[in-house]
Parts: C-alpha cells; structure tokens; sequence
C-alpha cells in the first residue's frame, strides 16, 4: 500500500506527528509531518508564511514529496481553498513551484508545491524519468492528499501548472473534475513539442520515424548496460550562437537565480528514452471538454507563447481566460515577482473556487 497521511491542525502547526486520520484506510499509513529543515530554495523567503514537509502517494503507488505552505493568520477554525503547484519540467519544489506557492500562501490559500514522480525528492526507482500520464497522475494525487485534509474545503481545489507541467494541469483539469479552476501559467504542450519540433518545424511522420528509431536504439543500449543515458539538461556553457530562450534557460537554471542540485535542468536532463510516450499521447486531446476554469498566462515575448494561444483555442466555455504579460520572456514567469500577474492568478481563484 502506499504512503498517506492526514493531520490534525494542531498537529500541523506544532510540526509533529500527524494525530488524526480521515478513514480506516489513511489510518494505516499514518505518516509525519515534519518541519522543513536544511532548507535549499533558491528564491526569496516569506517568514510569515509556515512551510511543512508533506509526503503522500499517487495511485502507482510512488511516493511523492511536497512543501505544503499556509497562510501566516492560519486558523484551526477555518476551512480553506488549496491549490496543488508543479513545474517547470524538469525543475524541483524549491524552484518555481515552491515561489508560486508560497505567495498563493501569502494570499490566503494552502497551496502544495511538489516534485513529480522519479524527480527530487519524491520516489521512483528510476531518477529523471518524465510521463505524460503519470505526470497527469501527480497532479490527481496531489489533489487526492489536499481533498483529505482538515483545513481544506474539498470543494474548493485548484491546480497551477508552470511551464510543461501547465500542460500536464490542463491534462489533469480534463480527467479529474476534482479540479475547479486550473491556471497554467507559461505553459509548454511537451506532447506537441516533442513529436512535432518547436513551432510545428518537424511535424511529419518522416521525421518521428527517424526520432522513434534513435530513442529505441537508445532503449537497447540503456537495457545492455543496466543503465539510462541522460539527455543532457540546460548547457553549463552557451555556445555563441545560442537562441534567446536557451540564454533565459541558462540564467535561471545553470546560475545562483534559480540552480539547484536536484534540479533536472540545472544538471544531467532526463532519460533520453523519456521522450517516447510524449511523441504518441498528446495530452491537450480533450482539453474541449474541461468544465472547469481555465487561465492561461503568458510573457508576450516568450518564444512558448503559441502553445498557450493554441490551447486557449481548445477550450470552450465562457470561463476560459487567455492572459498575455506585457514585455515578459517565458523564464520571467519563473521568478520575477514584478512579471508574475499573482493579482490577476490569485483574483481568478478567488472567482471560482468559492
């Protein structure tokens, strides 16, 4: 069985042992919640906002490990609205999803910032594996473990999704109808990027032919030697020639702004072999059918702009929303606090998870 665990409020804010449980099953599994210790996120800290180590499980059973942050006026009396945060691909909770969340927090919401399966801190017996189903799924745990909790209104539940994991939120938003409101925030479509080259530039059968045959030849050689190739993550040197969003990459991830050692993109990059269920499951196919609210938001001047546009045209509804940031690149929606439209996110939220 996997982990869960349930806790008291009590128990929370004295960052002990979880105390209570929600059912028989959660009973079983109790788990601790611990307070957040050697410390490596790399943005700026709130005080006032309470932080704790939370682990939990999705229905693969691979344990998962998040930052569960509250309001700095928490209240054991209330109940609130929470939100599950992951991304960017390839990035851990003490990066992007962890500021997100943090100032969602400060807002007045709980807000879970957490690594997917096979990446940081969270389990998996293969490292730096990606999955656009249980990526998906991550999220859906995500929400499974905040639907239990005492101070969460079950009812009111969101999710943000950053850079590639906007898209596996909009995924989850399609098959989980838990989800009332989903903000996907500089997203990537990785399902369509990967099959088709940025800006559809190989989209041809010829040419994921070619792709499929080297990434399964990389299959053989990986089961040869017990072992995953990694692709490589963001350069640790900048060729010259190097495009503008490879330069963005590059001082967020390989730099003191945004480096962190569990990082994927601040060092090896995944499996090469992770790209093969991304080529043949597009994850935005029932995007159409989502109920829920939607908020799409994007730098104007970010090179991933059109996978956002492009989504916006998916949906339907008259609670979808397209947000373009004037003058921002896609890396100024990591963690520029004067680019990030938090009043815009936290006002849309507020709106629909009531």
């Amino acid at each position: 069985m996997g982990k869960i665990f349930v806790f008291t409020l009590a128990a929370l804010l004295a960052g002990s042992a979880a105390v209570g449980v929600a059912s028989a099953k959660a009973a079983d599994a109790a788990e601790d919640v611990q307070k957040l210790t050697n410390d490596s996120r790399v943005f700026r800290i709130d005080p006032s906002v309470q932080v704790r180590v939370v682990r939990f499980h999705n229905r693969y059973g691979i344990d998962l490990t998040g930052h569960l942050y509250l309001p700095g006026d928490f209240s054991a009396d209330k109940k609130y609205a929470a939100l599950a945060v992951c991304g960017p691909f390839g990035a851990v909770k003490e990066q992007v999803s962890g500021l997100y969340a943090q100032e969602m927090a400060r807002r007045g919401y709980v807000a879970l910032a957490f690594d997917p399966s096979f990446t940081g801190e969270s389990g998996g017996s293969v490292r730096d594996v990606a999955s656009p189903e249980i990526n998906t799924e991550d999220f859906s745990a995500a929400v499974d473990f905040l639907s239990v909790q005492d101070c969460v209104d079950q009812k009111r539940i969101g999710v943000i999704g950053i850079c590639g994991w906007g898209g596996m939120a909009i995924n989850a938003a399609a098959m989980d109808t838990r989800i009332k409101a989903t903000v996907a925030s500089t997203m990537y479509d990785m399902t369509r990027v990967t099959a088709n080259g940025y800006f559809d530039s190989a989209d041809s059968a010829d040419a994921r032919f070619e792709m499929k045959k080297a990434l399964n030849a990389q299959r053989t050689a990986d089961y040869k030697k017990g072992g995953y190739e990694p692709a490589g993550g963001v350069p640790d040197t900048l060729p010259k020639d190097a495009p503008d969003f490879v330069k963005d990459y590059y001082a967020y991830y390989k730099t003191k702004r945004g480096y962190h050692a569990r990082s994927v993109n601040s060092n090896a990059g995944w499996n090469k072999t992770s790209s093969l269920p991304f080529v043949t499951m597009p994850i935005l196919a029932y995007a159409g059918e989502i109920r829920s609210a939607v908020l799409l938001v994007h730098g104007e001047k970010a090179h991933s702009r059109y996978f956002s546009e492009d989504a916006y045209k998916q949906l339907t509804g008259g609670n979808k929303e397209l947000f373009i940031v004037p003058g921002a690149n896609h890396t100024d929606l990591y963690d520029q606090m004067d680019k990030i439209p938090f009043k815009k996110i936290s006002a849309f939220f507020a709106d629909n998870l009531k």
